[in-house]
């Protein structure tokens, strides 16, 4: 590793992009964090008083979450109090600066602030927006808040997760604002590339908007990044009238692929549904009447019988372990998987040998892994260059570049500003 990339100059396919952010918790955040990890400069602005709320969520070191050290890593913290005319000043000159903004409030607050996308891309054609929201920033409930669970559950995953006896249930995490953070890097990327293609970057000192290029707004909604995701559901409703329901763990339609528990209670999940690959689970358990029947050769002849095949194949596992039951079908060539814990993944080889955990050390010495960087790009890898910052460590540095004076800076401090 060079220099340049332990400290983080000149390092990644994003370096010298200027990212501005403005917002808190998940779907913003993590939207910046992944262009912080391939090398932009990625500016999070916090209110003076506590900072994002995700600094205390979940489990805490020193007051401070865990998540925080991922979630933040690679990014300058400024905090600026934006019921300050002078305050939301200095965020208006980062934006005018900034390649890309990416915010995740209520639709409104920016304009508010004078910071909305309209009101700056008549200063600097070239503004790049992401803005993630709930519902996104047109329609009837546009003004709404929206979390990641109100997008799941209007998005269609929440009907379709769970056992049908049962009501709905949710994924453990924060699904519903990861997958909106996605399509915000997407849209992003995207958006630069436009960018470019069009003319380049507005360079904000000079102030010649003639050379920029054409900036645009990139409006992701949670809802929308959980429909995107829900594969078919829409047209197998509109041509067939079938509406997919809670179906445990297996995959509705695709048979056979479901979680089956083996005899020392560990649940394995067995993906045989390919055509072939159906053919040789069968022998494996030693179901060659099923391997052999003409009907269950395609998907659609054994769409029908799934209960059938699910209870051959869970009788089976039933009597095996589940080392046992993976010796066996990966000998097959059976598509076949524990469903890891943390614990499991910790020390399982393939994420050893693929090193997705990263070794790196708190402040005061504490080691602390953290999950490495994807996807892994083979000439321009992401890289951690710090972990999170603690609140406004950036303030002195990201000021001074603004111009301002250390006297300034202290006068702010003082008055509540930063």
């Amino acid at each position: 590793m060079t220099s340049a990339q332990k400290t983080g100059s000149g390092f990644g396919p994003l370096c010298g992009v200027k990212v501005l952010e403005l917002g808190t918790l998940i779907a913003g955040p993590f939207c910046s964090r992944m262009l912080a990890e391939f090398g932009a400069t990625v500016i999070k602005i916090e209110s003076p008083d506590n900072g994002d709320p995700l600094r205390q969520w979940r489990v805490l070191k020193d007051d401070t979450s865990l998540w925080w050290s991922v979630q933040a890593r690679n990014k300058k913290s400024l905090t600026l109090n934006m019921n300050e005319p002078c305050a939301r000043d200095i965020a208006r000159k980062l934006a005018l600066d900034a390649d890309i903004i990416i915010e995740n409030y209520r639709p409104g607050v920016l304009e508010k602030w004078q910071l909305g996308y309209e009101q700056l891309h008549l200063e600097n054609p070239a503004t790049i927006m992401v803005r993630l929201s709930g519902y996104g920033q047109t329609g009837p409930l546009s003004g709404l808040p929206g979390f990641g669970a109100i997008g799941e559950s209007m998005g269609g995953l929440r009907y379709v997760s769970g056992h049908p006896d049962r009501p709905p249930v949710r994924v453990g995490i924060s699904i519903g604002d990861s997958l909106a953070a996605l399509h915000g890097v997407i849209g992003a990327m995207l958006a630069l590339r436009h960018r470019d293609v069009t003319g380049g970057r507005w360079n904000g000192k000079t102030g010649q908007a003639c050379v920029a290029g054409q900036g645009q707004m990139v409006d992701v909604a949670l809802y929308e990044s959980v429909f995107n995701v829900m594969e078919s559901l829409v047209p197998e409703y509109d041509v067939a009238g079938f509406k997919r329901e809670r179906t445990g763990g297996a995959l509705p339609g695709i048979v056979p692929s479901n979680t089956y528990t083996c005899s020392d209670n560990e649940n394995i999940v067995i993906a045989g549904n390919g055509d072939a690959i159906f053919r040789r689970l069968m022998l494996a358990i030693a179901r060659d009447d099923l391997a052999n029947d003409p009907a269950l050769s395609k998907n659609d002849g054994r769409v029908p019988r799934t209960a059938e095949i699910d209870d051959a194949i869970g009788r089976w596992c039933s009597l095996h372990t589940i080392d046992e039951a993976l010796t066996i079908l990966k000998h097959a060539d059976v598509p076949v998987g524990k469903i890891y814990s943390v614990a499991d993944m910790m020390s399982d080889p393939q994420f050893l040998a693929r090193n997705m955990f990263e070794q790196h050390y708190f402040r005061d010495g504490t080691p602390v892994k953290l999950p490495a960087i994807s996807p892994k790009l083979s000439k321009t890898p992401g890289h951690t260059r710090w972990l999170g910052p603690t609140l406004g460590e950036h303030n002195q540095e990201l000021l001074r570049e603004l111009g301002y004076t250390d006297e300034q800076i202290a006068a702010f401090r003082e008055q509540h500003i930063i």
